[in-house]
């Protein structure tokens, strides 16, 4: 039986290729992955070869948003049993020796590695593949109620649950998210989950504030300066990773309140309005991966509370790798885009 994978080569040199059967070392279960979600990551390993300052030096499995079922479990007894359907925690924490992080705050620990990623050499290669051995502590069961198509978002909505925590919680508070690509889409859903008194997203494309304004936000063309400078809005999560974006974000932000840097900011000095933020005395708080909140998602998301209609557009067969990629970096055409690996997914 074929076991296809997604092997970022270099810049523009993604490939779908068989990959051999995997050997699990004794902690490790082997998993059919049903399902896997592309990431910006993975579109910057595809587009440019590196994603940030983690840079392609040798050829690497995509993908760390997935979730499948267990077909052999760890050797050595840890982890779900045979069967168990699961969703992927892709983080493992690592101290560099050196550098003091707080302990009680894994995603800070410096010399962490997460699946499918080039930040360290060797490669962490991802869970992009029909069947691959994953460590038996990244997976987490997944009730029978949720389907796998939906547990593949809990990584992604957990890094949105997680930067509303940042933000000290949005209970009766108004929330306004720049940017609404996935994850953006997810903040929406995460914040009126948590009873948000409104949520207002903004984002230069119509086909993602249609997305938000059904999950039940209002919503802003990124380009209405003044409508933005106007919303006074207790929290603001930046969630688009750009220069313009931060500035909206600061200004989008009522006096006293907080913005969450969520979108990662390009690598060196990025202008921002600080001048604003410092005499409305905001709190501009920056928000990382996330922590220990991946099991309060997946059981939010299969008690149907987090409601995350429409934000999956696509789904494509793993064969179709590049053309699901493609499409993902067409933020007017498409939002979360799926891979299905198992022959009989769902």
């Amino acid at each position: 039986m074929s076991n296809p994978g997604v092997i970022a080569y270099a810049a523009g040199d993604v490939r779908v290729v068989d990959l051999p059967e995997p050997r699990p070392a004794a902690d490790e279960a082997v998993v059919e992955i049903a399902f896997g979600g592309v990431c910006g990551s993975d579109l910057h390993y595809w587009r440019h070869g590196a994603a940030g300052q983690s840079v392609l030096r040798e050829p690497m499995l995509l993908g760390h948003e997935v979730s499948g079922t267990v077909l052999a479990p760890a050797p050595d007894g840890s982890g779900p049993g045979l069967g168990a359907r699961v969703a992927v925690h892709p983080l493992t924490p690592r101290g560099d020796g050196s550098t003091p992080w707080p302990a009680q705050r894994p995603n800070l620990a410096p010399a962490s590695t997460y699946l499918g990623s080039a930040m360290h050499l060797p490669h962490t290669q991802g869970g992009f593949a029909r069947r691959v051995a994953l460590p038996a502590r990244m997976l987490h069961p997944v009730p029978d109620t949720l389907p796998l198509s939906l547990a593949v978002l809990a990584e992604p909505a957990a890094v949105a649950w997680h930067a509303l925590a940042r933000a000290g919680g949005v209970r009766g508070r108004r929330v306004a998210v720049v940017g609404a690509g996935p994850i953006g889409l997810l903040v929406v859903a995460v914040a009126l989950h948590h009873g948000a008194e409104e949520v207002v997203a903004t984002d230069l494309e119509a086909s993602p504030r249609r997305i938000a304004g059904s999950l039940g936000a209002r919503t802003l063309d990124a380009r209405d300066d003044e409508a933005i400078g106007a919303l006074h809005a207790d929290v603001v999560v930046e969630s688009s990773g750009t220069v313009p974006g931060l500035s909206a974000a600061i200004q989008a932000c009522a006096r006293g309140g907080t913005v969450v840097m969520l979108g990662l900011q390009r690598h060196g000095d990025v202008a921002a309005p600080l001048a604003t933020a410092i005499t409305r005395e905001l709190d501009l708080v920056g928000s990382f991966r996330f922590g220990d909140e991946f099991d309060e998602v997946i059981e939010a998301l299969a008690a149907g509370d987090l409601r995350v209609d429409g934000i999956v557009t696509h789904v494509f067969p793993v064969v179709d790798a590049v053309e699901a990629l493609e499409t993902a970096g067409d933020a007017s055409a498409s939002s979360k885009v799926l891979l299905a690996f198992a022959q009989a997914a769902g």
